[in-house]
């Protein structure tokens, strides 16, 4: 008898198992049989039920998927403990894909269902409902196979949410072959460019390309052949209007499913507007730089005017500490204004004694450490004082002393940043111990003096010492 159609028919001489057994009346009964044995092995999901949808059979990977284990001969329709449908409604078991299998006699394909294990664990799968025929084409029941589809529907979900995040970037993500030619354009790149994606798909990324700039595009493909990464590279791109607009760019292989690359995707990021910032910023500092310049002018012109009854060594040393004050400026203008590195504070203020006499400063200390521009100040003043003392009085005011200037990183107080550097003397000539304070150890002690700064001087006889230990 030939087999009706959509109909599965078990056919033990077709199977070659001649004892494959039936319950009384038809309903599938697997025993020992050797299908059930291969039925037992299969890591999917199966089960059977006799026509009343009675649970007769399942194997071990059917109750892992359900976390539990239904009663053979009590369990009706299916194992799971509670069923719903792909949109969260809940299915009842009495609906499910085998009951309709069963009532309809017809295989079930293409549904989608969710169940609940007994710990809330929802696992979304598909059922392969299939009625079961005995050698007379007599109905005895159907199998199920549940295949579960979480990694699908992840990899679905994943997909979705990054082809989300690149149609609605603010970015230009563009992808292309090893050829150069555009295979993807997002919404971002029809903004930048202004060429919509029906426009640049198929055509040659070289068309984004300025005429002089023509020479990058197969030095990055021969880049991207060879795996590297092209990370924030910054170049000038042109717009369909003709327009040129500055960009950040980075390019990364495409590989497929056996790790060849087969492309390069590209974000291209505007940056003009940083660009302008960045000029804005430049003409800024050179104008606060230059009026700086004009009021320390000002400044020592009336000095000179109002300090002409003392000597004129104490003139220049006032002089030379306006110099200090205007170099420490000048060196957080050549950065950023609010910050300056620690070895270039050390650099700037010792910069004129280093010319007659660099040969006998040592400075060592690691890079890194940053001041702001009130510590920047306080701390070229604090050098200044203490090399302008070394060259009338310690070791420089000889032709065999030497100074060293070192510093090192302390550990974090709270969250702040600190360090401590120490100026030593040696070489020089006997220190007498000072009768009064100076104004440079008072300007020293006193701007240096508080819970974030602290600063010592120690005239051992050997030679000064100087301890400043300084947040940063």
């Amino acid at each position: 008898m030939s087999n009706p159609p959509g109909k599965a028919r078990l056919d033990a001489e077709q199977l070659k198992w001649p004892d494959f057994p039936a319950l009384a009346g038809g309903d599938v009964a697997l025993g020992d049989s050797p299908f059930r044995q291969v039925l037992d092995a299969l890591p999917a999901a199966v089960y059977i039920t006799d026509t009343a949808g009675v649970i007769t059979y399942y194997n071990d990977a059917a109750a892992t998927l359900w976390g539990q284990r239904p009663v053979p001969g009590e369990s009706r329709w299916c194992g799971s403990w509670k069923l719903y449908w792909p949109d969260g409604r809940p299915l009842p078991h009495d609906q499910c894909p085998m009951v309709v299998a069963l009532r309809e006699r017809r295989p079930i394909r293409g549904m989608e269902a969710v169940l609940e294990r007994p710990d809330g664990v929802r696992v979304p799968f598909m059922p392969y409902a299939t009625p079961l025929h005995n050698e007379s084409g007599g109905f005895i029941g159907a199998v199920n196979m549940l295949v579960d589809v979480s990694d699908r529907k992840r990899a679905e979900a994943s997909a979705r949410r990054l082809a989300s995040i690149v149609e609605y970037s603010d970015d230009a993500i563009i992808s292309k072959d090893l050829n150069g030619v555009i295979t993807s354009w997002n919404r971002g790149a029809e903004r930048l460019f202004g060429y919509t994606a029906q426009e640049a798909i198929g055509k040659p990324i070289a068309m984004l390309i300025p005429a002089e700039r023509q020479d990058e595009e197969p030095a990055i493909l021969e880049r991207i052949r060879r795996g590297d990464l092209i990370d924030h590279y910054e170049t000038v791109r042109q717009r369909k209007d003709g327009s040129l607009v500055d960009i950040s760019l980075t390019t990364s292989p495409v590989k497929n499913a056996e790790g060849k690359i087969i492309g390069a995707s590209k974000i291209a990021r505007d940056i003009s507007e940083r660009r302008r910032a960045q000029e804005q910023q430049v003409l800024l500092v050179n104008e606060i730089k230059h009026r700086i310049k004009n009021t320390m002018a000002i400044v020592q012109a009336i000095a000179r005017q109002t300090l002409r009854a003392i000597s004129d060594s104490d003139r220049e040393t006032f002089f030379a500490r306006l110099q200090a004050l205007a170099g420490a400026h000048d060196l957080l203008t050549v950065e950023n204004w609010s910050q300056a590195s620690l070895r270039d504070v050390v650099n700037r203020a010792l910069e004129a004694f280093k010319e007659t006499r660099g040969e006998r400063f040592f400075i060592d200390g690691p890079d890194g450490i940053r001041l702001d521009a009130q510590n920047s100040c306080l701390m070229s003043m604090a050098l200044h004082e203490l090399a302008t003392n070394a060259v009338k009085y310690g070791a420089l005011s000889n032709a065999s002393g030497r100074v060293s200037i070192t510093w090192t990183a302390l550990p974090e107080d709270n969250g702040e940043k600190r360090f401590i550097l120490q100026w030593q003397e040696r070489g020089g000539p006997v220190v007498e111990p000072r009768s009064s304070q100076g104004f440079g150890s008072l300007l020293i002690e006193r701007a240096l003096e508080g819970e974030r700064h602290k600063a010592s001087l120690d005239f051992a006889p050997e030679g000064v010492t100087c301890t400043l230990e300084m947040s940063c």
